[in-house]
């Protein structure tokens, strides 16, 4: 299958030149989503001739990165698009897995919880308490049994993604696509990655990096997504209703 390895990249000219050196040697066709970095990492890719790059003008966030990269990516008929973080929390490696995996499903998600013994590191309490929450409740909403909702390492067959119409612009936007792969019937599966986690204080922006304000945009982004799908639903059912007639 032909697939696209994307990176959605903010400030990361710390790792941005290590990482993407390990990711082309897996991937023939990379993508960096270069969503308005001002640290220095748009001068790094600038030196690259083995990448293709689309540069945000300013922050639009990681969901609006993510978008970026799966229309480019169903515009030039790829099969296959995988998602990879550039923090050095994923081995590049595993990207062929994920790809063959995406034989026998619309949708694979890398879990950092199915096999503990790969960990590497320990994420902050707070952020692994909240992220086992919201995948606890959103297996609850939707019937899924996920282990891991929100790892950014992940492949999709991108004319399942052609299904979705996703809108959130920030981290929460997983959910949103929970939602509609959901709502659309598709196959998802995890695949188990190992847990890195890099001794470094990661931000998720301004009033996110409180633990309260991330869980209620959780929350409230899960709610929208969900209203959203179902008001779809019934607009597809009534759409049905008058081309049957009475």
């Amino acid at each position: 299958m032909k697939f696209l390895t994307v990176l959605p990249v903010y400030n990361e000219a710390g790792h941005v030149t290590s990482v993407l050196n390990e990711v082309v040697s897996y991937a023939r066709d990379v993508l960096v989503v270069d969503d308005g970095s001002s640290d220095g990492t748009t001068q790094l890719l600038d030196q690259r001739s083995d990448i293709a790059q689309i540069r945000h003008p300013e922050n639009y966030g990681y969901g609006a990165a993510l978008r970026t990269a799966f229309d480019y990516a169903i515009l030039q008929c790829y099969d296959v698009v995988v998602t990879i973080d550039c923090d050095g929390q994923h081995e590049p490696q595993r990207i062929h897995k994920l790809v063959d995996a995406c034989q026998q499903a619309d949708i694979v998600s890398g879990s950092r919880y199915l096999c503990p013994n790969q960990s590497n590191g320990q994420a902050p309490a707070e952020r692994m308490q909240i992220n086992r929450e919201v995948t606890q409740e959103l297996n609850r909403r939707l019937g899924l049994s996920l282990t891991d909702a929100f790892c950014g390492f992940k492949a999709y067959r991108t004319h399942s993604l052609a299904q979705l119409e996703l809108t959130e612009s920030g981290y929460a936007m997983p959910l949103e696509l929970w939602v509609q792969a959901v709502h659309h019937e598709l196959h998802i599966v995890e695949m188990p990655v190992p847990l890195i986690y890099l001794e470094e204080k990661r931000s998720f922006g301004g009033q996110l990096d409180s633990g309260k304000a991330r869980r209620r945009y959780y929350y409230s982004v899960l709610d929208r997504a969900e209203a959203a799908a179902a008001q779809n639903a019934s607009q597809h059912i009534s759409r049905v209703c008058s081309a049957i007639g009475p």
